[in-house]
């Protein structure tokens, strides 16, 4: 017998007079906030590809990249809330609530969460001339050494960077920040040596780490990744309650209709927990979590409350 399938066809009010329409009955923006071909696309085309089996519309991706991801969020923020439009958002967005002085749109008031669909986790790794296995090796060398050791970024306010400032507040320990422009040059600077410690995603160190040319050292996830499943978590490895990396979730425009928010919020949870979906975001590193819509909006006001903190206490700032 063959299982029923999922309705999605819901109706809500819409336009001036009120009319009735099914939705979705046209295809659905995304805003992708960086360019195309890179890390969010490898979660939206899988999910993109299912939404259209199940649900006969696309997933349009719409790249929108520039200003640190501001301009695209921006733009997604003034869109009509009709459920047309919806943000694909990463952990800058609370990050670029205390980072900015000024933003022409809130992320708390100008946006609706919809889920957390999934995380990235930063990878701790060092040169491998470094002489240490562990953290606490790590922190206890960090310690001794006259000025701190020195951790590459992709740049001041990027998540490897606050990542590390978390890990400098956390362990108590001095580090000397060295900013690169993107997390390609931070890495090879690492290799040659230049500076001793790196937070990047799974998918960018793990190739490295197997050559040899980068040691890892921990996780910071809250649990351990199936591509390194042998590398315990900073949890694990001494600092409680340490978590590091990039999330991804998806919004739509403040007063969007509550039946579309909870119809998108069900049906991207399914898509995203399916198997062959999770397996091909695992291969990157990339977890699929899920949530609900209340969930999520918690977890989005605690990230802003957290890296506010951290921010401030690094200093970072961009104008």
């Amino acid at each position: 017998m063959q299982s029923p399938r999922l309705p999605w066809l819901i109706v809500f009010a819409a336009g001036a007079a009120g009319a009735a329409e099914p939705y979705p009955n046209r295809p659905i923006r995304v805003i992708n906030l960086f360019p195309a071909g890179g890390s969010t696309e490898v979660i939206l085309r899988p999910v993109g590809q299912k939404f259209f089996e199940r649900n006969g519309q696309n997933l349009v991706i719409d790249s929108r990249p520039g200003a640190g991801t501001n301009l695209g969020t921006e733009i997604a923020a003034r869109a009509a809330p009709d459920g047309y439009t919806l943000l694909h958002a990463t952990s800058s967005l609370a990050i670029n609530r205390t980072l900015y002085p000024k933003l022409p749109f809130d992320a708390v008031r100008d946006f609706d969460p919809i889920l957390l669909w999934a995380e990235a986790p930063n990878v701790l790794v060092v040169n491998p001339n470094v002489p240490v296995k562990t953290l606490r090796e790590l922190l206890e060398l960090a310690r001794t050494k006259a000025g701190g050791l020195a951790y590459a970024s992709s740049g001041s306010g990027a998540t490897n960077h606050l990542g590390m400032e978390l890990l400098r507040s956390m362990a108590k320990i001095e580090l000397v920040h060295v900013p690169y422009k993107g997390g390609g040059p931070a890495q090879t600077a690492l290799m040659a040596g230049e500076v001793q410690l790196l937070f990047n995603p799974p998918s960018s160190v793990l190739p490295f780490i197997k050559a040899g040319r980068m040691k890892p050292i921990a996780v910071g996830a809250r649990k351990r990744i199936e591509t390194a499943p042998d590398l315990p978590t900073l949890d694990e490895a001494g600092l409680p309650g340490f978590e590091s990396g990039v999330w991804f979730g998806v919004l739509v425009p403040a007063k969007t209709p509550r039946t579309v928010i909870n119809w998108l919020n069900a049906e991207l949870n399914t898509i995203i927990r399916m198997p062959d979906v999770r397996e091909r975001l695992a291969a990157v590193g990339i977890i699929s979590t899920g949530s609900t819509v209340d969930e999520f909006t918690a977890y989005l006001r605690s990230e802003i409350e957290k890296w506010g903190r951290v921010v401030k206490a690094s200093g970072a700032r961009v104008e």
